[in-house]
């Protein structure tokens, strides 16, 4: 990687790789035009060097000008081939098994991580957004969200950050949440667009703010912390000059209001509050809390939605909150939690019903033909005892892995074998298709079954049985 002086760069050279500010934040896109606008932001933010993959590859056009108009054309045809990647992935996934599904929506989901990217960086170069294209997107995620909420809900945002700028990963993560409360809501498909589009746009303020401020791992002082709060008020005249609806608007500039009239930039109490922000706030706390981040560890999802229940000096709204609780459970989706039967198992799905006793797929025993065995959990029979502790789940993992590889390993040498003898194997491809789990859960420490956070020991009292009680009978 190549660092490039400020002072040597000219208005629309181009680059035959990505310019970055540092290793994770793409400030122009390979063969986009350097423009007067990008070099005096770069100055005014006191830049003096950034970074290349590449070098100068592409010359200005004769005239002097950028081609504006392959830069668009090729952004049309990134959003188109983000489309197709979309729908590739949606064609590869073969066969019933939640695994096999549980990697088509990962795939599916990066895929509109990598769309998300392109919006932001988009803007950034040249100061324009697709809203038809967004639009139309945000409706394509509305549906593969309503027809596979409880395997998207349980993506993993652990590595979202290492290769992408977090703004990224935060937006859309963001936007999956919001969208679930939305469908929990019984929203008109029409909100939820402009809903999910408000939730992808509503960092974008972000963009205007020196990239240390929001990509440091320090502690901000005092004034700087007061820049980043200029963040909504900036997004807000973002996408007013690109003339954006005003629900759009006014979500992007009040998603940092609180009910209780203590939040930013305006103060607003609830009754002035849009319904759109209200939703983004919770789902941008939730995200906030679970989501790892350089300055800070994240932090359980069971943590977070106790830490929203409880919606100190009510800083949210009540009914998003209890819309929040019956769309990811009290045990929210994709946590690993032991039984009150002793057993590991793994929250893959909600009851709508009773937010205390989520679907949960036990990690130490199958069906006999091999798929995954679930279970609906019961106040009053097998119930979730408590969630793992990091270590706990990392040891668990650990083991699910191994156990894996040696099960692929044994069906291959059985496929080879039968291959060998013109004997064809039926069940080497169904072997392949789902994690193996372990004979039982006796490796997992028994010391370790009687940890519990110190976060979790605040928050919660325990039943006679040792299963946790958790009071949320005010939502009743």
């Amino acid at each position: 990687m190549e660092t490039i002086s400020i002072n040597n760069i000219k208005e629309n050279d181009s680059f035959s790789g990505d310019l970055l500010i540092d290793s994770s934040f793409v400030l122009l896109p390979q063969t986009a035009p350097v423009s007067n606008e990008l070099l005096d932001a770069l100055k005014e933010w006191e830049f003096d060097t950034i970074y290349c993959e590449g070098s100068i590859g592409i010359s200005s056009t004769s005239d002097g000008k950028s081609n504006s108009k392959d830069s668009d054309e090729e952004s049309h045809k990134m959003g188109e081939s983000i489309k197709k990647a979309i729908e590739n992935s949606k064609k590869q996934f073969i066969g019933n098994s939640d695994y096999s599904r549980m990697k088509m929506v990962q795939r599916v989901y990066d895929e509109y991580m990598n769309y998300v990217e392109s919006v932001f960086t988009h803007y950034a170069t040249h100061k324009k957004i697709d809203q038809a294209e967004l639009a139309e997107t945000v409706q394509e995620l509305c549906v593969f969200i309503k027809e596979n909420k409880s395997y998207i809900l349980r993506v993993n945002p652990s590595f979202e950050t290492s290769n992408k700028i977090f703004l990224v990963g935060h937006a859309l993560r963001t936007t999956v949440i919001a969208i679930a409360i939305a469908l929990q809501l019984h929203m008109p498909l029409s909100k939820m667009i402009e809903l999910g589009e408000t939730c992808i746009l509503h960092e974008i303020g972000m963009l205007r703010l020196p990239p240390q401020l929001y990509m440091t791992d320090r502690k901000l002082t005092p004034g700087e912390r007061m820049q980043i709060h200029k963040h909504p008020l900036l997004g807000y005249q973002i996408v007013k000059e690109l003339d954006f609806p005003l629900t759009i608007q006014l979500g992007v500039l009040e998603h940092h209001e609180d009910e209780n009239g203590t939040g930013y930039p305006r103060r607003l109490t609830s009754e002035k509050i849009s319904n759109a922000a209200k939703i983004i706030a919770v789902a941008c706390s939730y995200e906030a809390i679970t989501s790892p981040r350089k300055y800070k560890e994240e932090r359980s999802s069971f943590e977070a939605i106790l830490e929203l229940l409880q919606n100190k000096n009510k800083k949210y709204d009540d009914t998003i909150i209890k819309a929040l609780l019956y769309t990811v459970s009290l045990y929210p989706l994709g946590s690993y939690v032991f039984l009150s039967s002793g057993k590991p198992a793994l929250v893959v799905d909600t009851n709508p019903n009773n937010p205390k006793c989520p679907v949960v797929q036990l990690l130490t025993e199958k069906e006999k033909d091999g798929s995954p065995k679930t279970l609906q959990t019961e106040e009053n029979g097998t119930k979730i005892a408590r969630i793992l502790s990091k270590r706990e789940k990392e040891d668990l993992l650990a083991l699910l892995e191994k156990t894996q590889k040696e099960e692929e390993t044994k069906a291959e040498i059985q496929a080879q074998n039968s291959e060998k003898a013109g004997v064809p194997n039926e069940n080497a491809s169904a072997e392949k298709d789902s994690p193996q789990t372990p004979a039982s859960s006796t490796e997992i420490n028994a010391e370790k079954e009687q940890e519990a956070s110190p976060q979790e020991a605040e928050v919660q009292s325990v039943n006679s049985d040792g299963t946790e009680n958790v009071d949320i009978s005010f939502f009743s």
